[in-house]
């Protein structure tokens, strides 16, 4: 049976996607998260697009050492040396360079000729080749390209001294039958395609991203580029766990599988819409709150004789944690852990002091206390990990109490009291506003001294039952910066939850700021 290599990109074309913007701490936490998940590849960032993505990218190099870490890189000598710079201190660095080859883009964004992508194909790869030795050719937007002109173009590329060939369908324009056919074609007419890896790169303009993928496989691509919950650029990318669980549910057909560790699948998704605080669709193949649900009378019967009658999979190869009701306000710490274990989660002795002391606040609330409870404790811890060190510490400031004035044809009023780490300093304030969260979001930035403006807002529940948590998500953006930082909270009380949501924006905003005068 093949294996076919996972390429992650969530770092790096999934981080493009609008209101996906990862910090450096959070990316750090998301590589360690894809390397226990099993990826073969992890491209990490764009290097030469910012002096915090080469940091991102440079980070990630030695936070990740069991996977490959590849930059992005175009076809010139400046990003070639800036790609190489940021992941040479990987056990295993990859550098991806990349040219459009269809004329479209020939003619009106790189204003070349054939004959000239061509050469810079040949001089570029065999430069990214003099430095590293993992070098990706990717053909951007292959699926419209002359197909003679793109079997040179990969042929100048392995001949130039490219270990895997990347077949991109760029703008998601593709079908599965004309994506197996191009693999076909190329696998007969690219010069030493035998000697590398095929990859290929889909996009979900039209819902086709993991088909076409999956097309590609079957007539012969050995890697696969996708990212975690399909994010990406407009509608997305393949998505991973799309990929990975057609591959081992069909095995019979596609003779194929991966390396990934399936039962990480559910908690890398459920870190990344943490961390960027995008939900997931509950009708989400594999991973979304419907996946495993069966309400229909026929379907429940069904299960419950043989659950192969209306499950392809089992949710514990994903490793969806059970919902039974485990603990209670006077369970221990050790239980506590124990509980976490068993879900897969490994915590640190400090952070698991946090957990277990918004463990006992909750289970005061609560009549008892899920795994789901326990799962969106552990998603939403409130430490802040430093990419420099790995280790986890005090975020600029805490929530310490909140109480609000709201109502018909009153003032809405809001008392924030806060803590700030680095004085220990106690500070509260009163302001009133449109409504309470508007009064309380105007007295935390009176307080701070910053010019935060809130630009989104959302609060949903993520557990169940009446006393369930919510759980809120905030988009902040900087008036002196204009960056956009996300923060997201839960508490069974709404208003909490918010507060939590915005204060956490707020202190991945003094923590990114921070970093940069730092540098």
């Amino acid at each position: 049976m093949r294996k076919i290599k996972i390429f992650d990109t969530t770092l790096r074309d999934g981080e493009q996607s609008p209101g996906c913007s990862m910090n450096l701490s959070e990316k750090i936490v998301l590589a360690k998260q894809l390397e226990k998940l099993g990826v073969d590849i992890i491209e990490a960032g764009f290097a030469i697009s910012s002096p915090m993505d080469f940091k991102s990218v440079q980070a990630i190099a030695q936070a990740a050492p069991e996977c490959t870490i590849a930059s992005l890189a175009r076809c010139n000598k400046n990003d070639i040396d800036t790609a190489w710079e940021a992941v040479k201190d990987a056990k295993k660095p990859r550098i991806h360079v990349f040219i459009a080859t269809s004329e479209v883009h020939m003619k009106y964004k790189l204003r070349m000729t054939p004959e000239q992508v061509l050469q810079a194909i040949t001089d570029m790869v065999g430069y990214a080749k003099s430095k590293c030795p993992d070098i990706e050719f990717s053909a951007e937007d292959a699926s419209r390209s002359d197909r003679e002109f793109l079997s040179q173009a990969f042929s100048n590329a392995i001949a130039a001294g490219a270990n895997t060939i990347n077949v991109p369908d760029t703008v998601g324009y593709s079908t599965p039958q004309e994506m197996g056919e191009l693999i076909n074609y190329l696998r007969e007419h690219v010069a030493g395609i035998e000697n590398v890896d095929i990859s290929v790169h889909c996009h979900n303009d039209l819902g086709m991203g993991t088909a076409n993928s999956l097309a590609c496989v079957k007539a012969g691509a050995t890697q696969v580029e996708c990212t975690v919950n399909g994010i990406g650029e407009r509608a997305g990318n393949a998505s991973l766990e799309e990929i990975v669980m057609a591959l081992r549910t069909r095995r019979d057909f596609y003779d194929a599988d991966t390396n990934i560790n399936t039962r990480e699948i559910y908690k890398s998704s459920r870190l990344l819409s943490n961390i960027t605080g995008v939900p997931i669709a509950p009708t989400k193949a594999i991973v979304g709150a419907n996946a495993f649900a069966h309400e229909a009378g026929i379907h429940q019967h069904g299960m419950i004789t043989n659950a192969q009658t209306y499950e392809i999979m089992n949710p514990d190869e994903i490793g969806i944690p059970h919902r039974a009701l485990v603990l209670g306000k006077h369970s221990g710490k050790h239980a506590l852990r124990e509980r976490l274990e068993s879900m897969g989660y490994e915590i640190p002795d400090d952070e698991l002091e946090d957990i277990f002391t918004r463990f006992k606040k909750l289970a005061d609330e609560k009549k008892t206390v899920t795994s789901s409870d326990l799962e969106a404790l552990t998603l939403h811890r409130s430490r802040i990990i430093r990419p420099e060190s790995g280790e986890s510490s005090v975020p600029f400031c805490q929530l310490v109490s909140h109480s609000i004035t709201s109502g018909s044809g009153v003032p809405k009023i809001s008392y924030v009291q806060i803590r700030r780490s680095d004085t220990n300093k106690l500070m509260d304030g009163v302001e009133s506003g449109a409504g309470p969260l508007d009064a309380a979001f105007k007295v935390i930035n009176k307080m701070l001294g910053v010019e935060a403006r809130l630009e989104d807002f959302s609060i949903r529940s993520v557990t169940e039952g009446e006393d369930s948590i919510g759980e809120a998500v905030v988009k902040i953006s900087s008036a002196s910066s204009g960056e956009m930082y996300t923060g997201s909270g839960i508490s069974t009380d709404i208003v909490e939850a918010s507060l939590a949501a915005y204060i956490a924006g707020i202190n991945k905003m003094f923590d990114e700021e921070r970093a940069v005068v730092s540098d």
